[in-house]
């Protein structure tokens, strides 16, 4: 290794080598925060290793923090302090989404399939993702997003009015018309990638026949982001009128992640809420005209 931390192809390396030196030049500022890192075939040439020795050492250096996003997909990005000291630690929905999403629209082919009561939490992390789109620093090539929301024709558990039955009806034609508008902001910023980088985007929203207690968001087949929804009692206004109600509140809620390849437990969830998601898709949810 010389004194500037590269590595030659001199001879075969460990793990532990390919990893310390890529660690050295994190430390150094060689590799910046945000910079993605060489392809693996790139590592392998320069180390004079195999590919599984290289996938490896960067899925160590992920797990301490040090690179996010080691998928089977791009290749990772060096990871900002802030998760070098603990990304893996469960943060509020509204705080984790739009760096889960971030890293997604990183990718060339980018996938989201989300179980949800309205879009919003996501339309509030599409922020950061469409800045890095529109300003060049990342070009996805396709986006498919599959979007389940409740249908309130089947009847919501949530939001519910305390007092009046009269109240129901208003209740929930307000929810609908919020539903409704977020669902449309959302699809119509996804949709403007098609004039502005001509991105292949579809958006495709459906209904279940019942009200989620959770939320699911599935990342590119890979990273699975669960959150279980909160039962508040807040008032609201209904025709100038206060009304007591309980809701379940979505953007302050604890994130959890689990990601593909990084042990049983993680690939097993993501698999297994692609297929509940894939099940529901297919099954019973029904088509949702947001309008």
């Amino acid at each position: 290794m010389d004194g500037d931390g590269t590595t030659h192809n001199t001879g075969r390396h460990s793990i532990q080598s390919v990893a310390d030196v890529l660690r050295e030049r994190i430390r150094t500022g060689q590799l910046t925060v945000g910079e993605r890192m060489p392809t693996q075939a790139q590592l392998a040439e320069e180390f004079g290793v195999q590919r599984g020795t290289v996938r490896q050492a960067l899925r160590s250096l992920h797990d301490e923090g040090l690179l996010a996003g080691v998928t089977r997909g791009s290749p990772p990005r060096v990871a900002p302090p802030e998760v070098a000291r603990g990304g893996d630690a469960p943060e509020p929905v509204k705080v984790a989404l739009g760096t889960r999403l971030a890293e997604a629209f990183s990718a060339r082919e980018v996938r989201i399939d989300a179980v949800c009561l309205t879009a919003e939490s996501l339309l509030l992390a599409l922020g950061e993702p469409l800045l890095m789109i529109h300003t060049g620093r990342v070009r996805p090539s396709t986006v498919e997003v599959r979007i389940l929301l409740p249908d309130r024709d089947n009847g919501l558990a949530f939001p519910s009015p305390l007092g009046a039955p009269e109240d129901d009806q208003q209740l929930h034609q307000r929810w609908q018309a919020q539903r409704n508008a977020l669902g449309q902001v959302l699809r119509h910023n996804l949709l403007s990638l098609r004039a502005t980088i001509g991105c292949d985007v579809n958006v495709t929203f459906r209904a279940l026949p019942f009200t989620p207690p959770v939320k699911l968001c599935l990342l590119n087949g890979s990273e699975a982001l669960f959150a279980y929804y909160t039962v508040k009692r807040r008032e609201v206004r209904i025709d100038d009128g206060p009304v007591e109600i309980y809701d379940m509140l979505g953007t302050d809620s604890t994130l959890f992640r689990f990601e593909s390849g990084r042990g049983e437990r993680d690939d097993a969830f993501v698999a297994q809420s692609q297929a509940w998601f894939d099940g529901l898709w297919g099954t019973i949810s029904l088509d949702l005209k947001l309008g």
